[in-house]
């Protein structure tokens, strides 16, 4: 079922071909490129197979003095190490990290072949802008003094808010950072990033049931699981190297591997049980299966009695999912789940993975919320071998998030609260009124546009085109920064080209120029910015287990390329806050500012998640040394970093100097806080319509209380007598941030008598007792709570119900757009409603039936040559070769009944009017009446050719229709996540 992509014909005369050919200058490279076919297959299966790509002249190599610079690939979320040879300044070669814990010296495809990404030829290599419809080289100066005054006239004349700032998870931890701190300073909550679009129902789900929304285990950690359990992911293409640690468990604890997912994947093809459900229905199959387990007793009635919340409200809607039922909605019949469900009960503990299978739909809070309840249920948290594995995509899509480039938070999750901004303000050591005045002093409602959730990126279409009269801002989005975003991962794009045309100014700041550039009609009004690769700066990047990684820096910027730092530098001296924007940040040379002095920045406020352990400096220890790390535990045996985790995965808790060694498996109670254990979180109170939310008799190894305990502040540690643990400075510098002191004392200084050593004024307790372990800046509320054996954020149990939620318990709801209309009366949608400043419809759209007109469900997903938007891999030669067409796969049944052949050209229609004319794949690997697309081509529109819209040499090698401008409407009811996985349309031959 699985679709060779060559005849298996041996090249070795060919690839002596393809050498001449490439010798002869009179041949263009791209010309070269598509004349070659598969002519260098044999060159790139080298890649693809997992190998190594080093110069050929080794001869000449040796002569020189090579540099081996150790950074991360800039393509998923596993985190694999890259060894670059470097040569009077030139990167010359490359291997994968042998003793990277991560990648044990693989690399997938584009892993190995990253070079080319930082020394491609059709990267944007200056600034340009369009005049006249014509691209024109400008210099930086130019193009940020122009911008600049064209954002200051926006802002003058809308607000601050009509400037919309898309951020990137291709930044590294610190640019991240720097970017949500400038858009905060510039005055605006319009901040997002990728994260919306990929895994924010997984961040607000997860974070909803347990207390912390990321990956709750490791890759590594899967080494351990008896069961693996994967739906709505595909890791061989999307993450291959992580699939050499589910196939470890898989042969060396002969674990079963069990894969859900409407279509048969290269993963599926790995399976003990491949279970093919309708796209759309994964709340109803992950109910099917828990009803198995149910109804014969297989749940782990200990558990849940002692650290589970709401377990009784999911088995009275579980209970109506009988097996007939959910054979009537997923597809799937009751004796296969059965079978599954048996399965997990005999191997525990198991992991569930997911990734944007689950996330992308109009309720993917539900998927997620029930995903992780099925491992509630089992027993399955807190255990090695067990936990949720949340595949993340971009390589630093965990970092950014975390680090705040997000419409709703602050840096570490602190959210838009007064108490969120006093706090940042704090740790900037600004002027709280000063910033204050900063943001627009509209309100909505009875909120401040500081308080208030920004437009996600999912919906910035309609911050341009909505009418103002309907938005929470003063004005429209004016002016749109896309700062290393691909528009073509974005549903809508037939008014995503509108909304680029309506804008008065489009700033597109990356490497590469992406589908910004040519998707719109505009003659003038649009610039394009030349960024740095990662691999041309330095700095953290957090891998999708929470470890954080540092990238040396491999070699100097190419072309007029700038890091992105570097570029917001010059924007804050533009705009007037350069000196506030820095203030504790040296600047290396005139505009650079120091990584190392964001990094530490950071660490000082983002208490929430224990981002304050990983100072530069141990991060660096931990690159130098991944030898000494165990592969399956991360942690380190002997050396240097003597029993840390690899990464200092988060939380670190307290300082650099407390040296926490990080936390590789959440909620784990069989270790002690100090050594990486903890319960679950108390974010949700300590009852809840008087039922107990702390854990029962359950805590960490080594707690001084034995039992649930909500979170810490300076008032428990009074009442516990704890207090008496804090240093002078701690104490002094909690007065402080309390407001009971006036002055901040300095790190480490010699604070002289506190309050605590003379007489207690009577209001000491009732200022100074509600600071807590989040907004404690010296760190001592923490250390103290360790110092006991108890975790700072308290220990509650997991909440199965929330109550916060448009569906407290999650619920099957049918797609927008869906072919099962005998549904819709038992399983409808929400009502229309307006949240994230936008209107949002969902009943006005489902009421109408579009599954006569468009009766095949399309969904879309990853392959494993490209990635994201697809930009700079179908620019790489080495990765272009590979996957040369756009494409739809077709079930047999279907393609017959609508007379497409395989390798024909279609049209493929959304019921929105966007439209597609691809190749078409007749595969079974889809069933009847579903049909797939990957999301990573651009530079096609509706069946037009764009390349001679690209500036002149950075056009993609291989440009294809977006899926996304046939995909439709439809967000999430919690974080506005766009709808990708089961929409309608219908397939005509062109």
């Amino acid at each position: 079922m699985l679709r060779k992509k060559t005849n298996g014909v041996a090249r070795r005369g060919q690839r002596t071909t393809l050498l001449a050919e490439a010798a002869n200058a009179s041949v263009d490279r791209r010309a070269f490129l598509r004349g070659s076919g598969l002519a260098i297959g044999g060159l790139s299966a080298i890649a693809a197979t997992g190998g190594t790509v080093t110069q050929a002249t080794a001869q000449t190599a040796t002569q020189k003095a090579v540099e081996i610079k150790k950074s991360i690939c800039t393509h998923c979320s596993v985190g694999c190490t890259v060894l670059a040879e470097v040569a009077d300044g030139v990167w010359i070669g490359q291997e994968p990290g042998w003793d990277s814990p991560f990648n044990l010296g693989s690399h997938c495809a584009k892993g190995a072949s990253v070079r080319e990404h930082a020394h491609g030829e059709r990267r944007l290599k200056y600034p340009m802008k369009k005049v006249g419809g014509e691209w024109t080289r400008i210099s930086w100066d130019q193009a940020i003094n122009e911008i600049g005054d064209q954002m200051l006239a926006i802002r003058d004349e809308s607000g601050p808010d009509s400037v919309y700032w898309l951020g990137s998870a291709k930044h590294s931890n610190e640019q991240a950072y720097l970017f949500r701190k400038f858009a905060a300073y510039w005055g605006t909550n319009n901040v997002d990033h990728q994260a919306r679009i990929c895994h924010s129902t997984t961040v607000a789900g997860v974070a909803n049931t347990w207390g912390y929304g990321a990956m709750t285990n490791s890759y590594n950690d899967i080494h351990n699981s008896r069961a693996i359990f994967i739906i709505g992911g595909n890791p061989a293409e999307a993450h291959p190297v992580s699939l050499l640690h589910v196939l470890r468990a898989k042969e060396q604890n002969n674990a079963p591997l069990i894969v859900c997912d409407p279509r048969f994947t290269r993963t599926a093809a790995h399976a003990d049980e491949y279970v093919q459900f309708r796209p759309g229905s994964d709340v109803a199959l992950v109910w099917g299966i828990l009803w198995h387990i149910f109804e014969n007793g297989w749940e782990d009635k200990q558990f849940i009695r002692t650290r589970v919340w709401g377990m009784d409200q999911i088995r009275e809607e579980v209970a109506a999912w009988t097996p007939e039922e959910v054979e009537r909605v997923t597809g799937v019949p009751g004796s296969q789940l059965n079978r599954v469900a048996r399965t997990l009960a005999n191997n525990r503990p198991g992991t569930v993975i997911w990734c944007m299978g689950g996330t992308q739909h109009t309720n993917g809070n539900n998927n997620t919320r029930a995903y992780c309840i099925l491992q509630l249920a089992l027993g399955n948290m807190g255990v090695a071998g067990g936990g949720t594995n949340i595949f993340r995509g971009h390589d630093n899509v965990q970092g950014a998030t975390d680090l705040g480039v997000l419409a709703d938070t602050l840096p570490g999750y602190y959210g838009l609260s007064d108490g969120s901004w006093a706090h940042w303000a704090r740790v900037w050591d600004e002027d709280l009124d000063w910033l204050k005045g900063r943001f627009s002093d509209a309100t909505f409602g009875d909120e401040k546009m500081m308080n208030l959730n920004g437009i996600p990126v999912s919906r910035w279409i309609d911050g341009v085109l909505e009418d103002k009269e309907n938005l929470d801002q003063p004005d429209n989005t004016r002016a749109m920064v896309l700062w290393g975003h691909a528009p073509n991962s974005q549903t809508r794009m037939v008014e995503m080209k509108t909304a680029m045309e309506k804008l008065d100014l489009l700033v597109v700041v990356d490497p590469y120029p992406t589908v910004s550039a040519v998707l719109h009609d505009r003659t003038d009004g649009v610039y394009l910015l030349p960024a740095a690769t990662q691999f041309e700066t330095r700095g953290s990047v957090t891998a999708s287990n929470r470890s954080l990684q540092w990238r040396e820096q491999v070699v100097a910027p190419l072309f007029e390329s700038l890091p992105d730092h570097v570029i917001m530098a010059k924007f804050a001296r533009k705009f007037g806050f350069e000196d506030r924007l820095f203030r504790h940040i040296e600047m290396d040379g005139d505009d650079e500012p120091n990584i190392e002095d964001i990094t530490r920045e950071f660490n000082r406020g983002m208490w929430t998640i224990g981002y304050t352990g990983q100072s530069p400096e141990r991060l660096k220890m931990h690159m130098e040394n991944q030898h000494t790390f165990d592969r399956t535990t991360l942690r380190a045996n002997g050396g240097p970093a003597d029993g840390d985790y690899y990464g200092l995965p988060w939380p670190s808790w307290g300082t650099a100097e407390m040296n926490h060694p990080g936390s590789a498996n959440l909620y784990d109670v069989s270790l002690p806080v100090a050594e990486g254990g903890m319960g679950f979180r108390a974010r949700f109170g300590v009852e809840h319509e008087g039922d107990n939310l702390l854990a029962d008799g359950v805590a960490p190894v080594g707690s001084e209380i034995p039992d649930g305990y909500p979170e810490f502040t300076m008032q428990m540690l009074v009442d516990l007598g704890w207090d008496k643990d804090l240093t002078p400075y701690e104490r002094r510098m909690i007065e402080w941030v309390s407001g009971f002191a006036d002055q901040r004392p300095g790190m480490g200084e010699e604070v002289g008598e506190t309050s605590q050593q003379g007489e207690i004024p009577s209001d000491y307790i009732e200022k100074v007792g509600g600071v807590n372990w989040k907004t404690d800046l010296s760190g001592g509320i923490q250390r103290v709570a360790i110092k006991h054996g108890c975790a700072p954020y308290g220990n509650a149990k997991a909440r199965a119900v929330v109550w916060t939620f448009p569906d407290p318990v999650p619920i099957h709801r049918e797609p927008l757009y869906t072919s099962r209309r005998d549904l819709v009366e038992d399983y409808p949608t929400y009502e229309d409603k307006k949240f994230w400043r936008v209107p949002t419809l969902y009943a006005s759209i489902q009421k109408n039936d579009f599954s006569k007109d468009y009766p095949i469900i399309l969904t879309s997903g990853r392959l494993v040559e490209y990635e994201g938007g697809g930009d700079e891999t179908r620019s790489n030669p080495w990765l272009a070769e590979l996957q040369q067409d756009m494409f739809i796969e077709i079930n047999p049944r279907d393609a017959n009944n609508l007379g497409v052949r395989d390798g024909a050209q279609v049209w493929v229609e959304g019921p929105e009017g966007g439209k597609v004319k691809v190749m078409a794949m007749v595969t079974p690997r889809v069933a009847a009446g579903v049909a797939f697309m990957p999301f990573h081509f651009g530079g096609h529109f509706q069946g037009e050719d764009l390349r001679a819209k690209y500036p002149d040499g950075a056009d993609p090698y291989v440009l294809g229709e977006s899926t996304n401008t046939a995909q439709t409407y439809g967000y999430d009811s919690v974080t506005q996540m766009q709808e990708t996985k089961a929409t309608l349309c219908k397939i005509m031959p062109a």
